[in-house]
């Protein structure tokens, strides 16, 4: 499970500029959490992955994250390789503010870096130097921070653990063993239904041109589904919905914050409490859904598809 609670190696209030080596590999699912405050007079700071703690010849940078506050507030990306640096990645939608806290988790996978900022999917950044050379953290410039900690479960690594109390009802099972993600549309029975305290985990990634997917949760019996939510991603809708008794009810779509964002790997969790059902996406809580279909314990399907590979689905 993404939790930004069980962090290890944390260290309090370092100095910066502060270098550090990291105590583990950075495996695809591993987590760097950094957690500070702006000062008001800050023209920029850096978080930087870097391989090595050389200063001359300077160590290669994997990944430069760099927010501006001069002239234009922006983020620049950037790789430094043999003493030369890349092109500049440049992100304009800036989430920090001077004078505000902030909290950064940088999330390694296979093949980039992804970056949210206080909850909030911030940008992605294709590895040009392979994250298993990365042994150093650097933070730099006018910045304060209060806490960095790492979480090296790499979660992802787990794709081939069986489902718990998971059956994929397989359409023509022709699932080949070699295959990293769970072929689309994706159904599959709870072996224990739904009911208060019950949990279905999805961990997927979303397409680069996605227009959006939808998840189920149906009745097997009635074929009625309790719970229907379906991102969208070209008008960044997150749409709930019933379809009892051969209807749609009336959508919700009210959201602080549309949380998903193309190329973007995501962990939905979906809980069912008593009267609700309560969804969080990459540990941040994101809405709760009244239970409209009552009888919970008929609720044992669910069904995924649409423009995403699906990496893992689990429940308990």
């Amino acid at each position: 499970m993404l939790s930004l609670n069980n962090l290890q190696n944390v260290i309090y209030n370092p100095a910066i500029p502060y270098v550090g080596t990291i105590s583990e590999q950075l495996e695809p699912g591993s987590l760097i959490v950094i957690r500070g405050h702006v000062p008001g007079d800050s023209d920029r700071f850096q978080v930087d992955l870097q391989c090595g703690s050389s200063v001359k010849p300077r160590a290669d940078v994997a990944f430069h994250f760099n927010p501006r506050f001069k002239r234009t507030n922006c983020i620049v990306c950037n790789t430094l390789k043999n003493e030369k640096w890349g092109w500049e990645e440049i992100t304009h939608d800036m989430p920090f503010s001077k004078e505000k806290s902030f909290e950064i988790v940088i999330m390694v996978l296979k093949d980039k870096f992804q970056v949210a900022v206080n909850g909030k999917h911030t940008l992605l950044y294709n590895h040009r130097i392979s994250s298993e050379n990365i042994d150093t953290l650097g933070i730099y410039g006018k910045v304060n921070i209060h806490s960095v900690g790492f979480n090296f479960s790499s979660d992802l690594r787990s794709t081939q653990v069986p489902s718990l109390e998971l059956t994929e009802i397989s359409k023509e099972n022709v699932q080949k063993a070699d295959t990293s993600h769970l072929t689309l549309p994706f159904t599959a029975r709870l072996n224990i239904p739904m009911g208060p305290g019950r949990t279905v985990v999805i961990k997927g990634e979303v397409n680069t041109n996605a227009k959006g997917f939808h998840v189920d949760l149906i009745s097997g019996k009635s074929k009625d589904i309790a719970l229907h939510l379906n991102p969208r991603l070209n008008s960044k809708a997150f749409v709930r919905n019933s379809f009892l008794q051969e209807s749609w009810g009336e959508e919700e779509r009210n959201i602080t914050c549309f949380p998903f964002s193309p190329g973007m790997y995501f962990e939905m969790i979906i809980y069912c409490d008593v009267r609700e059902f309560k969804v969080a996406i990459n540990g941040v809580h994101s809405l709760e859904y009244k239970h409209r279909f009552k009888e919970l314990s008929n609720i044992d399907t669910l069904e995924v598809d649409g423009d995403i590979h699906l990496l893992e689905v689990r429940s308990w």
